[in-house]
C-alpha cells in the first residue's frame, strides 16, 4: 500500500507540533571548544570570565552560555573539553596562563576583556566607601 507524499507531508507536520518548535540547531564544535577554553583559563589561572564579553563571542557562533553552561544541553561536551585542556594547561601554567591573557585579557588581540583579572580578596565594590570600624560596644554581664 502506498501512502501520498501530500499525506505524510501533513502527518509530519501534525506530528511536529509544539515540540518540534523548541529544537533547535546544536551549537559549532567551535563554540564548545572556546567555551571550554575560557573556562579552563578561569580555572587554572584565576581569571574571572567577563560575562557581556563571553556571551557575545558565543552569540557570534550561534551558541547560549546556557548551551554550554554545566547543566545546559552540550555541557557534558563541554566539561570533557573542560577537563582536558585544565590538565593541559596546568602542566605548564605561566605560559598557558600568559598565552590566554594576551588573547582574551584586557589588551586581548582576539577578544578584549572575555578574561578579566581576579580581584584582590580584601577589594571593596568600588560603588561602596570603605567602612570605618565599627567600635567595640561593652560586653554586657549576663
Amino acid at each position: 500500500m502506498r501512502i501520498p507524499t501530500l499525506a505524510l507531508a501533513a502527518l509530519a507536520a501534525v506530528s511536529a507540533g509544539p515540540a518540534g518548535a523548541q529544537i533547535r540547531n546544536a551549537p559549532a564544535p567551535r563554540a564548545l571548544e572556546f567555551a571550554a577554553y575560557i573556562f579552563a583559563a578561569s580555572n587554572v589561572c584565576g581569571y574571572r570570565i567577563g560575562t557581556e564579553q563571553f556571551e557575545a563571542l558565543l552569540a557570534k557562533q550561534n551558541a547560549r552560555a546556557e548551551d554550554v553552561s554545566p547543566r545546559g544541553p552540550f555541557g557534558n561536551k563541554v566539561q570533557t573539553m573542560f577537563a582536558l585542556m585544565s590538565n593541559q594547561m596546568a602542566l605548564n601554567r605561566e605560559q598557558a596562563c600568559l598565552a590566554v591573557a594576551g588573547e582574551y585579557g584586557p589588551d586581548g588581540n582576539v577578544a578584549k576583556n572575555v578574561l578579566l583579572p581576579a580581584a584582590a580578596p580584601d577589594a571593596k565594590p568600588a560603588d561602596k566607601p570603605a567602612e570605618a570600624p565599627a567600635e567595640k560596644s561593652p560586653e554586657k554581664p549576663q
